[in-house]
């Protein structure tokens, strides 16, 4: 099968953790070591995220004092794919990945007139307190706002839509000879269209899970996996009657609320890609990666009959958080 996974910026780096090469080259490490037997059977086209990383440059970026101005975020989130996609191409092959892979720094075309540049939602970067938060804010033209309720204060970016991967025929020509693909990092460096062809960056930061369901529906993929730091979807998340979903169809999921950049986008990716396809998608963990391919574990997604309408539904106040 071709599968497009999507690899969680959180499962890469957990929270509270120090954002060192080395403590990140553990967990990539780690994941792929749950990717390869993956790859071992089947064509991979692996999606990562890059949040708590293209934070850690924007810190560094915003105080380097040798600079006139801070890098753009467009050309932060290039330095995370090429960073990370290193990573991962080198320890995919070190867990014995059969065949090629290889690592592409992606483009992702969004509108100008796209309405996320008007209201930051994605979070990017490390947690705050409100205090040092809203001084960084002042400090640096920031925007933050609080991660769910009652939790910590992080950066917010604009994160328009994707609407075309510009390397598309490139990626399609790599997986029809056999090579797993590493792309879409960081949901690709969002790009506009201008006059006579060209593309000029954006200061955004795309999501890499809609992203990754793009990308699965236009190579045919026959699974969308996505692969975070929690075990499944939850109903009733933060209630005495939570418990996971071993299966859930797109009728359900777009009845649930889910906290916007978080479980939301992960759903809502899901729900495009088994309605574009018919074909199931899954959510679970990265260490249970093969049986969330299997059933045997996350949250399986199938079609319902008549399955169609709007996005899911976010909310900062119902859901379950994810990476």
């Amino acid at each position: 099968m071709l599968l497009v996974v999507a690899l969680g910026g959180n499962a890469l780096l957990e929270r509270g953790e120090r954002p060192d090469a080395a403590v990140q080259r553990r967990h990539v490490r780690a994941a792929a070591r749950a990717l390869a037997p993956l790859g071992a059977e089947h064509t991979l086209v692996l999606c990562h995220g890059n949040g708590p990383q293209i934070g850690m440059l924007a810190v560094e970026s915003a105080n380097d004092p040798d600079l006139a101005h801070p890098f753009p975020l467009d050309t932060l989130g290039a330095q995370t794919q090429g960073m990370i996609g290193y990573w991962l191409a080198q320890e995919l092959a070190n867990a014995g990945l059969p065949g090629p892979v290889v690592t592409i720094v992606t483009q992702t075309e969004v509108g100008a007139d796209d309405p996320a540049f008007a209201a930051p939602t994605k979070f990017v970067g490390q947690s705050y307190p409100e205090a040092e938060a809203r001084r960084l804010a002042v400090e640096h033209g920031w925007t933050v706002a609080r991660q769910g309720e009652g939790g910590a204060w992080r950066r917010v970016v604009a994160s328009p839509a994707p609407r075309r991967v510009v390397e598309l025929p490139t990626i399609r020509r790599l997986v029809a000879a056999g090579t797993s693909v590493i792309c879409g990092g960081g949901g690709g460096v969002p790009v506009l269209p201008r006059p006579g062809g060209r593309l000029e960056g954006a200061q955004a930061v795309v999501d890499k899970d809609l992203t990754a369901a793009l990308l699965a529906i236009e190579l045919g993929a026959d699974r969308l996996v996505v692969l975070t730091d929690v075990d499944a979807v939850r109903r009733d998340f933060g209630t005495p009657r939570e418990r996971p979903l071993s299966s859930v169809d797109v009728s359900e999921l777009r009845a649930m609320r889910f906290p916007a950049g978080s479980m939301g986008p992960k759903a809502e990716a899901c729900v495009r890609f088994v309605t574009a396809t018919g074909r199931p998608a899954a959510i679970g963990a990265l260490r249970d990666a093969a049986a969330v391919l299997a059933g045997q574990a996350g949250t399986t997604i199938t079609a319902s009959p008549g399955a169609c309408g709007p996005a899911v539904t976010t909310s900062h106040g119902v859901g379950e958080p994810g990476g």
